[in-house]
């Protein structure tokens, strides 16, 4: 049956505001459920975890509850599901924790397509070790991440390749699978960046071939935490720097400080409000996510292939990248308008999207478009509507026709 976009859209009280929301690259509006979770545990008597008092024992059962969701969600174990800040925090303890161990002459993999939080962090630790750092290119004209560069890249001494699922600047979906394989044959682990790709379909951390894989949840409904998720063994094999009375159990030795244990049930509601998106969807609560957001996906492109169609029909707009697979995320600039411009510009019309590289440093830095201001992003959500489409690129006439009587 056809995706319930009224049903949708009403579980988001932001929506009531009257915005149009093509920014949820950067961050989706809240469900309502997890305002409700949010704000519940908030009025609740939680204190911090033990077992010796009901709102210690509360906290302990939020820990665990966030852990199994995001498991569902993944397709990982609980106890492999270390929760944190942010994916650049945790990106940066796991590139701490295996840089220690690297040595002059071993070797890591990262990509020119991938956001800088999956970059950076495996740049510098590779050169505290004295480590040599290879790059996959991007091709330039449609954006794709070629699988096959990874035969030349990979060898016996990389320790490490970074991927992402997801561009989170133009959409492109590599072959994860693929470079997955190829770094598997030397036994290299595989970090995958699923921040932008997990909440556009089903995620499985089998079928990605990923050793670890981080996600936020504040892209698929969520509050302001993360995830990073990996075979507890995993983890049992790794030492990260801590503090010496915090625990040294897996996963939490890798999680600093007291957890937000409000924002933790947030995190279990945002999985829920995923596995509702089908309301016709059966079985344990994997299932069910996995059907709802196949739902979403189907609905998602086809609003992607609405807008790309439109795009393409207006020559005044230049897209960037045209890869065969794709998430709903396009980056483009208006002839005669810096990408702030037209930011600021579709801003005044109630239209919400990024402007900038967005993070994506090593792409725009390669496309030559960094110094120039970068791009404009739309990045679609299940939330958003043909109608949301349509007036998107009514509105970018009406830039484009004025940014022409102005010249360039």
């Amino acid at each position: 049956m056809p995706f319930d976009i009224a049903r949708t859209r009403a579980a988001y009280p932001a929506l009531t505001e009257g915005f149009v929301h093509f920014d949820g690259a950067g961050g989706t509006q809240t469900a309502d459920g997890v305002i409700d979770a949010v704000a519940d545990a908030m009025r609740s008597a939680v204190g911090n975890r033990s077992s010796a008092f009901v709102p210690g024992r509360r906290s302990l059962e939020l820990v665990a509850a966030a852990r199994s969701a995001v498991a569902d969600l993944l397709g990982a174990d609980p106890a492999g599901v270390v929760l944190g800040p942010s994916a650049t925090a945790l990106t940066y303890t796991l590139a701490r924790t295996l840089g220690a161990g690297w040595r002059p002459g071993d070797e890591v993999v990262v990509s020119r397509l991938d956001h800088d939080a999956n970059v950076r962090p495996w740049v510098q630790a590779a050169e505290a070790a004295g480590a040599t750092v290879r790059w996959a290119e991007v091709d330039r004209h449609t954006g794709e991440l070629p699988a096959g560069q990874y035969a030349e890249l990979v060898g016996e001494r990389t320790r490490l390749v970074a991927v992402t699922a997801g561009s989170n600047a133009i959409g492109t979906v590599p072959d994860v699978p693929a470079i997955a394989k190829t770094a598997h044959a030397v036994g290299a682990l595989v970090c995958v960046d699923g921040v932008h790709s997990v909440p556009h379909g089903p995620t499985d951390l089998a079928s990605l071939g990923a050793d670890v894989l981080v996600t936020s949840a504040y892209k698929w409904s969520g509050p302001h935490l993360a995830a990073m998720v990996a075979d507890p063994a995993r983890w049992a094999a790794l030492r990260p720097a801590k503090l010496l009375p915090s625990a040294d159990a897996v996963p939490e030795r890798f999680e600093y400080g007291t957890p937000s244990f409000p924002l933790l049930a947030g995190v279990a509601a945002a999985v829920d409000h995923l596995a509702g998106l089908d309301p016709d969807a059966v079985g344990d609560r994997r299932a069910r996510l996995r059907a709802g957001l196949a739902a979403a996906q189907a609905h998602e492109e086809a609003l992607l292939d609405r807008l790309l169609a439109g795009l393409a029909e207006r020559p005044a707009i230049t897209v960037y990248g045209s890869p065969a697979r794709r998430c709903p995320t396009v980056s483009f600039r208006v002839a005669g308008m810096s990408p702030a411009a037209t930011q600021e510009a579709l801003g005044a019309a109630g239209f919400c999207l990024s402007a900038g590289d967005y993070y994506a440093y090593e792409y725009f830095q390669m496309m030559g478009l960094r110094d120039s201001g970068g791009a404009v992003r739309a990045s679609i959500y299940h939330y958003n509507t043909a109608d949301e489409v349509d007036r998107l690129l009514a509105e970018l006439d009406v830039l484009a026709d004025g940014a022409g009587t102005m010249g360039r």
